[in-house]
């Protein structure tokens, strides 16, 4: 069982981004992914100007996201950057290696001097599973495998691993390079599973709470299962992350309907794949309103926050700020917003009248 995860602390905030394919604002044409891949590092370096404590980039395996590869772009902002954590939202474990991925984010860490962490989740999109060989009937048995090994890598010591069926055993394996800490720091992504909150705290490992749709305070009975799970398990009390979509302008009207067009085309998309109805004005504005949607302006989303890390005894906020083929100009001014505005506000009000539950 690991010892790597941090200690519960001050709330921190991140920016997520699935690498969505965006709009030239020029010519309304989708850019190609090159062009995306590029923009998103951009992104990534005006997040560290101001102020933002991470920076975390999915994984999918798609035409409508451009980034399949995490480590290799996080690597790039490595390069560009010098105190902003850069990590995963999410890894998807089951269609990959667990040996592989390790050395993967060992390698970041050491480019980034001690900035890698990953989140590590099941993915709700599986393209990437016939991508790679791997059956959707063992969606469930492979995720549960690879992140028992994951956990035994932790610490970077010879590992004898054969508790698996899908996966080949390991006898005093060592796996290279090492950190200079002795692990990589992993949160596990869950979208509301109970199983998987408990499986959370049996590792140790923090948990990553995906919200994107309904009332955030309606996650507050995973957020006391953790904890309760943390306690049964004899474990010191772990980080709680929320990770929600948003967006960020000068005024409310501006963030909503600057949004909702680019909201509704990503959502009517992946709904055609999986059987949903077309996304109505009606619903969006019910999610801004009273849902998952954190848009607005600085002084609402702040609010929002706030009211999330009260109801939910939360340690980091990670706005998902990528918002389907919302142009960059516009996705540049809603990360500076959050950074310089948002974040600052949120602290005020904390300051004023604290979260009730402590990690």
């Amino acid at each position: 069982m690991s010892e790597q995860a941090p200690e519960p602390h001050g709330l921190e905030f991140g920016l997520d981004t699935f690498g969505d394919v965006t709009l030239d604002p020029a010519t309304g044409e989708r850019l190609g992914h090159p062009a995306v891949i590029r923009t998103i590092v951009e992104q990534a370096v005006l997040a560290e100007e101001v102020g933002v404590d991470v920076f975390n980039i999915g994984e999918h395996h798609r035409d409508d996201f451009a980034v399949s590869a995490p480590d290799v772009v996080l690597a790039a902002i490595a390069a560009r950057t010098e105190r902003i954590g850069l990590g995963t939202a999410v890894t998807v474990l089951s269609s990959d290696d667990p040996v592989r991925v390790y050395e993967r984010f060992a390698t970041l860490d050491a480019l980034s001097d001690g900035r890698a962490e990953i989140t590590l989740g099941r993915g709700s999109f599986t393209e990437s599973f016939p991508l790679f060989g791997y059956d959707l009937a063992d969606y469930e048995r492979l995720f549960t495998e690879k992140l028992d090994l994951w956990a035994a890598l932790q610490g970077e010591q010879p590992v004898t691993w054969d508790r698996g069926e899908l996966r080949a055993p390991l006898r005093d394996a060592r796996v290279y390079p090492s950190t200079e800490r002795g692990s990589i720091p992993t949160w596990i992504g869950v979208g509301g599973s109970p199983e998987s909150v408990v499986r959370a705290a049996r590792y140790g490992f923090p948990l990553m709470l995906a919200i994107i749709g309904g009332e955030p305070s309606r996650f507050a009975p995973f957020t006391d299962l953790y904890r309760r799970a943390l306690d049964e398990f004899e474990l010191a009390p772990r980080p709680i992350g929320v990770h929600s979509p948003g967006f960020v302008a000068d005024t409310d009207d501006e963030a909503r309907e600057q949004l909702f067009p680019h909201f509704k085309a990503n959502r009517d998309r992946i709904g055609a794949e999986r059987g949903w109805a077309p996304a109505t004005r009606e619903q969006y504005d019910a999610e801004v309103d009273h849902g998952a949607l954190f848009v607005g302006s600085p002084e609402t989303v702040a609010r929002k926050i706030a009211d999330a890390v009260r109801a939910l005894g939360i340690q980091r906020f990670d706005l998902k700020y990528s918002n389907g083929t919302m142009p960059h100009d516009q996705l540049l001014r809603s990360i500076e917003l959050y950074g310089t505005r948002v974040a600052p506000r949120v602290r005020e009000l904390l300051a004023v009248e604290p979260a009730g539950v402590s990690g």
